[in-house]
């Protein structure tokens, strides 16, 4: 009877615990792989340090300067935490469809799934980002404009070591080739395997920046790979390749939890190489 009373009289703030957590631990998911998450945790650090110190010394001085810095600090957070909290509205507010039936995603999927393979056998590296419910319209005018229907034959072109294009970012707009030899932003995410190169990072960076999905093939190992919303999957076969982009275009990115953002799903067959070779020169 006592725990029914105590249930009915507190359990507002049971919720509020839960509500909280849930909410703590999804802004640590977030954060916990970033460089901002060195300063937010030094700031903590400080702030309950200097907490603590006023309240058992009774220095009020201090304790006024800390209540007084609250809104200044909260502000500056949203300044350093700029590129994350853009990063999740972008994920919360985006959609993982494309605007074309099921029949052409597959089609399209399929042509895709045959380039890159193309790509890797011959050991060329490559760096794709397919647009999705965000525009890449700023990227697009940072390359060179194709606006061409998507080919085996012109994606091995377009990243054949001597040619002008092959150095950047080839972004795709549906079934088609929208534009090549793009800059995309580099990841500044702290990154477990240090073999990734800029090839990687630049795939991390278009995917934080929007909800595009980024296909890279190493130069260096042919090793393909794919990252979608934050999290890296490496070293796919064919078939893995072609599952993984059917579950992320058709089935809408059924994922599990229990990925970790900067994890990644198996390592390199070679683990002393790595795709160092630049995004844009």
């Amino acid at each position: 009877m006592n725990f029914i009373e105590l249930l009915n009289t507190h359990w507002r703030a049971a919720v509020e615990i839960v509500v909280l957590w849930v909410l703590i631990y999804q802004i640590y998911r977030v954060f916990r792989a970033t460089r901002g998450a060195r300063i937010l945790v030094g700031l903590a650090v400080v702030v309950i340090i200097f907490t603590l110190a006023s309240q058992v010394l009774e220095l009020k001085v201090i304790e006024w300067i800390i209540k007084s810095a609250a809104a200044i600090l909260a502000f500056a957070l949203l300044i350093i935490f700029q590129p994350e909290l853009r990063s999740g509205l972008a994920r919360l507010g985006s959609a993982n469809l494309f605007s074309f039936s099921t029949t052409q995603q597959t089609a399209f999927l399929e042509l895709l799934t045959e380039s890159v393979v193309r790509l890797s056998k011959k050991r060329f590296g490559a760096l794709f980002a397919i647009e999705r419910s965000i525009s890449l319209k700023d990227f697009e005018s940072t390359g060179v404009l194709i606006d061409s229907v998507l080919s085996v034959e012109l994606v091995t072109t377009i990243f054949h070591p001597k040619t002008a294009l092959h150095d950047g970012g080839l972004i795709l707009k549906k079934e088609r080739i929208a534009s090549a030899s793009c800059i995309f932003p580099v990841s500044q995410k702290d990154l477990s395997d240090r073999s990734l190169g800029l090839r990687h990072r630049a795939g991390f960076g278009i995917s934080e920046e929007t909800d595009a999905v980024a296909i890279i093939v190493s130069e260096e190992t042919g090793a393909i790979s794919i990252v979608v919303d934050g999290k890296i999957y490496r070293n796919l076969t064919e078939d893995e390749f072609r599952e993984k982009l059917e579950e992320i275009f058709i089935t809408h990115g059924e994922k599990t939890e229990d990925n970790d953002p900067d994890e990644l799903d198996r390592e390199d067959s070679d683990p002393s190489a790595g795709d160092r070779d630049l995004v844009s020169d």
